[in-house]
């Protein structure tokens, strides 16, 4: 069993962020950044896999796991890079292995063009956006419409209560509905570090609501590209098969980067982290050594 982390806190842009910590604070830093609406110790069973060998370091994105929520309830993207800069910071890290899935590799990726110096390896699982075909179709809408469904979505989603469940029982099956390919034990262990029991002894799940509604006034593409050229270390652009998402070497995305390549899972959805855990382990092990 993996062992318990350690609890580390820092302060960036007025927020107060939690992350997790395992292996000898000595060893080469590996950080490991969730997706939306996921948390630090989703990543438990890849930290131990690497904690002999490495500082493994797993923030809590704004809103997410143990992390304080933003006030105004607004995740901008250049928040959450900006945070993840505050996370180096704190921690006096120069230079890391970095590993991030969906929301969290989006951002790994744009801290790594911005700060070309301070990733050494990177793996992004399914974190390059919407694909160009989808991309293309979000530009073509006026900013007028865009802008108005995202308003009504934030006040929405502001002003809704947060969703319970009556035990951690319900709240699991509804984590295996949103990832029908998760172990029940598996699925358990992330509802369990994932969601708070309330003071009236319902279930609910710890990120906030308003995560969902992220602005559409984002980086054009060509700057997207312009910061995945930037990349300096080697990168894995790593899909599963069976995954919702466009693979980044069919759609031409792969072509931005300088020095990546495109790792292809079977079997595997969108977490594919979790899907194939010893396939992707490996594959891991053998791209950071």
């Amino acid at each position: 069993m993996t062992a318990a982390p350690r609890d580390g806190w820092f302060v960036t842009q007025r927020l107060k962020l939690h992350y997790a910590e395992w292996g000898d604070p000595a060893a080469p830093p590996l950080l490991l950044v969730h997706g939306g609406r996921d948390h630090a110790r989703s990543w438990d069973a890849i930290a131990g896999a690497f904690a002999d060998d490495w500082r493994v370091i797993a923030p809590d994105l704004r809103g997410h796991g143990d992390s304080a929520w933003a006030s105004d309830g607004s995740y901008e993207m250049g928040d959450l890079v900006a945070d993840l800069a505050g996370l180096f910071d704190a921690l006096a890290i120069e230079r890391a292995a970095v590993v991030g899935h969906s929301l969290g590799g989006n951002v790994a990726l744009r801290h790594a063009g911005i700060y070309p110096e301070r990733t050494s390896r990177l793996i992004v699982i399914e974190g390059l956006g919407p694909s160009p075909t989808r991309a293309a179709e979000i530009a073509a809408e006026p900013i007028a419409a865009r802008m108005r469904d995202w308003i009504a979505k934030q006040h929405r989603l502001s002003a809704a209560p947060q969703r319970s469940y009556p035990s951690i029982e319900a709240a699991t099956e509804r984590m295996m509905a949103a990832n029908p390919r998760l172990p029940l034990e598996l699925a358990h262990h992330l509802t369990i570090h994932g969601s708070r029991i309330g003071e009236d002894g319902l279930v609910r799940f710890k990120f906030d609501p308003a995560v969902g509604a992220m602005s559409p006034a984002d980086l054009l593409q060509a700057e997207k590209h312009a910061l995945w050229a930037a990349v300096a270390c080697p990168v894995i652009l790593a899909y599963g098969r069976q995954s919702w998402a466009s693979s980044p070497e069919a759609d031409g995305r792969a072509g931005h980067f300088a020095n990546a390549r495109v790792e292809m899972f079977d079997d595997a959805g969108h977490w594919l982290h979790h899907d194939q855990h010893d396939a992707f382990s490996k594959m891991m092990r053998d791209f950071l050594t």
